[in-house]
């Protein structure tokens, strides 16, 4: 019971509605709290992601009190980009000297996102966090645990889902049946050089993110991997290239059971082509498909063609009715309308739209590869055991 339960939470999430970026600004502006907020950092491990460091400048009532990072020059840079008015080597003497409201944690590399989390929660801080969350689900269930044992409101930087052009996929799909019933979805990495289990992890929650948010969370999952075209064996189990926990493969094929009996896919291969232009999902209806691949502003188009190939002669064509969406500087705005929306939740003590909880129900599809691999068969999710499956795996 205690696992339907929790299955019930997690779908629940996926349905949250996004607030609008535009409806920030006046929060900010008629809000009489000033938040303070500070920035954690390391140039040298883990850097500042997509310009994390910026994210509180999209807000007029946000003071950026301090900014941390133990290389001089980095501290240096970043906090000027930040406007900030402290400086420290040490972010924990940071946390404690001062006592941040808001707490924005940059690094890519996830090895110390629960570290950082929990000093975090302990001082009573909000914030947002670079993806992916953590290194395996254990670590997602003590922070979550952390913040909502203080009714903490946090956000993960799952930015293609808040553009103006996938809010609207939504509705096409579901409102205006542009592809008729969905059949199935299908994901794609980046497959660049990290081609496989890092592609899973790294880029692969983007793409699992929008999955759950159309189609509720997946009830099981199944997965082949292999190296070098062999199957994927504990010997082939290594390091990413960045500290992101344990990673196996450099191809790996997915498949997930969605509500309804829709089934999901994700694929990731190392090949010579290293474009990443198939990097995103296309949603395949009864009458068509919509495909989206992700950028800053996602490319999303529809093909009215149930054989889904254009041989009747039809188009891709621009997703209609979709709102023409301009980013005048990405390093700013990229995440703007998430973080407007985590002020608000904060206000009205109601969880982010796009929050850590989300960031978890993604780990949950990304650790079912591995779990489901290591085990040889399919299996239930969300998973029963919460550490790692490679470390598990002899």
């Amino acid at each position: 019971m205690a696992n339907l339960d929790r299955r019930s939470f997690l779908t629940s999430l996926a349905a949250a509605p996004i607030l609008a970026g535009a409806a920030g600004s006046a929060l900010a502006a008629e809000g009489g709290k000033r938040y303070r907020a500070c920035i954690i950092g390391d140039t040298e491990h883990g850097s500042y992601g997509h310009d994390v460091h910026r994210v509180w400048g999209v807000r007029d009532d946000v003071d950026v009190v301090g900014l941390a990072d133990p290389d001089e020059a980095g501290r240096t840079k970043h906090g000027q980009e930040a406007n900030a008015q402290n400086l420290y080597a040490d972010w924990r003497e940071m946390l404690e000297k001062e006592q941040p409201d808001l707490v924005a944690i940059a690094p890519r590399w996830t090895i110390n996102h629960k570290d950082y989390l929990l000093a975090c929660a302990e001082i009573g801080a909000h914030g947002f966090m670079e993806k992916p969350l953590c290194v395996d689900l254990a670590e997602a269930d003590e922070m979550i645990r952390a913040i909502e044992a203080k009714n903490l409101k946090w956000s993960i930087a799952y930015n293609f889902r808040v553009t103006e052009i996938v809010q609207h996929l939504k509705k096409a799909i579901y409102e205006d049946k542009v592809i008729g019933s969905p059949l199935e979805i299908r994901g794609r990495g980046k497959e660049d050089n990290r081609a496989g289990g890092e592609d899973l992890i790294v880029l692969g929650c983007h793409v699992f993110d929008i999955m759950i948010w159309l189609l509720g969370m997946p009830t099981w999952c199944s997965a082949d991997i292999t190296w070098n075209g062999n199957p994927a064996t504990p010997a082939d189990v290594m390091e990413a290239t960045e500290p992101l926990g344990p990673i196996v493969g450099n191809r790996l094929q997915a498949t997930y059971g969605f509500a309804k009996g829709i089934p999901g896919y994700f694929a990731s291969m190392k090949s010579r082509d290293v474009s990443g232009t198939r990097w995103g999902l296309d949603i395949c209806g009864a009458e068509g498909v919509i495909s989206v691949r992700m950028d800053v502003i996602p490319e999303v188009l529809l093909l009215r063609d149930p054989s889904w190939t254009g041989a009747n002669g039809a188009q891709w064509e621009p997703l209609p009715g979709a709102p023409e969406q301009v980013m005048e500087n990405e390093h700013l705005e990229r995440y703007a309308p998430i973080i407007h929306d985590l002020i608000a939740s904060i206000e009205e003590n109601r969880l982010p739209a796009v929050s850590l909880q989300d960031g978890r129900n993604t780990l949950e599809m990304t650790q079912g590869v591995f779990e489901a691999y290591t085990a040889g068969k399919t299996v239930e999710l969300p998973l029963k055991e919460r550490s790692h499956p490679l470390t598990r795996w002899s």
